[in-house]
């Protein structure tokens, strides 16, 4: 499609930066341009933006692209990014409101020090609260769908949405309301707990994560979501990846880490092409040798070099 431009787009009270260097916005550090980034002032500007921008511009929100791969050829279109506007944390008694820019970890240790368990999960879960919510995101026996009471966001039209929890349509990695929603904010509900034991509980599984998976690499967090248990015969991702020769392969300058398989790694000088055809050859390689489909659990936006 043809690029755009600022003056394609209505006028707006937050920001606009024209061919936005998107890599330096993923953990995987890969990835072109952005034809425009758009950084909205607060719910109204986001709205207004929606509501008056041309349905044949693609848009594109993404968080702290912990799990994204921006392709090299960039993004045609906007790409939204949700600021410090959207990322404040409030806790009400035992519940927890939370802009979709706020971290997940930041909203664990929020709830944490204000004596709230039940949210301990998302201390080992990377990325903001609008990813969570479309994912389902979890980790470490927790789930977003677990603690959730409401969730607001925006339709491409522009027009404001309440999804109550079994209005979000929540299962493995997945919610169904996430299609064309793009998500501001979310009440969640835990429960009255000691602060000191949630912070000993978050230690735990900070202390699993980083014995578990490179964290200080250049990575984008699970490439692939666990299959059905009962097609891949209770095996994991990683597992299926570890039983086809996967482990450490290399493509270009991209890597599966050999300290767990269902991460990539840019080793530095690696190209989105690189990682996309690393994680290609292993679901080709798992389809083949074991029967069983790994689905993508990263996000993958933009078009190829060309």
């Amino acid at each position: 499609m043809t690029r755009v431009s600022p003056s394609d787009l209505p006028a707006v009270r937050g920001k606009y930066i024209e061919k936005a260097n998107l890599s330096a916005l993923t953990w995987f550090r890969v990835g072109g341009a952005a034809d425009v980034l758009f950084q909205p002032a607060d719910d109204e500007d986001l709205a207004h933006f929606l509501k008056n921008t041309p349905a044949d511009i693609p848009v594109y929100p993404v968080g702290v692209g912990s799990n994204l791969l921006v392709r090299d050829g960039g993004v045609r279109g906007v790409v939204i990014r949700l600021g410090a506007p959207f990322a404040k944390i409030e806790v009400e008694g035992t519940r927890v409101i939370a802009g979709a820019a706020a971290l997940d970890a930041q909203v664990a240790k929020r709830a944490g020090a204000a004596g709230v368990a039940g949210l301990e999960f998302y201390r080992g879960v990377p990325g903001t609260i609008g990813g969570a919510l479309a994912m389902n995101a979890g980790a470490y026996g927790g789930e977003t769908k677990d603690v959730l009471v409401e969730a607001v966001g925006y339709t491409r039209a522009g027009e404001r949405r309440v999804f109550a929890n079994d209005e979000m349509g929540f299962s493995y990695r997945h919610a169904d309301a996430a299609d064309g929603i793009i998500f501001t904010r979310a009440v969640f509900e835990g429960r009255s707990g000691d602060p000191t034991a949630i912070e000993e509980k978050m230690r735990e599984i900070m202390t699993s994560r980083e014995a578990s998976q490179p964290i200080r690499e250049r990575t984008g967090g699970s490439t692939f979501a666990n299959p059905d248990p009962e097609r891949s015969g209770g095996r994991k991702s990683w597992q299926l990846i570890d039983a086809v020769g996967g482990r450490g392969r290399i493509v270009g300058d991209a890597q599966v880490s050999e300290q767990h398989c269902n991460f990539m790694i840019n080793r530095g000088k690696a190209t989105a092409a690189d990682l996309e055809e690393l994680i290609e050859s292993l679901r080709n390689d798992v389809l083949t040798k074991t029967g069983v489909e790994l689905r993508w659990e990263i996000r993958r936006i933009g078009e190829p070099a060309g």
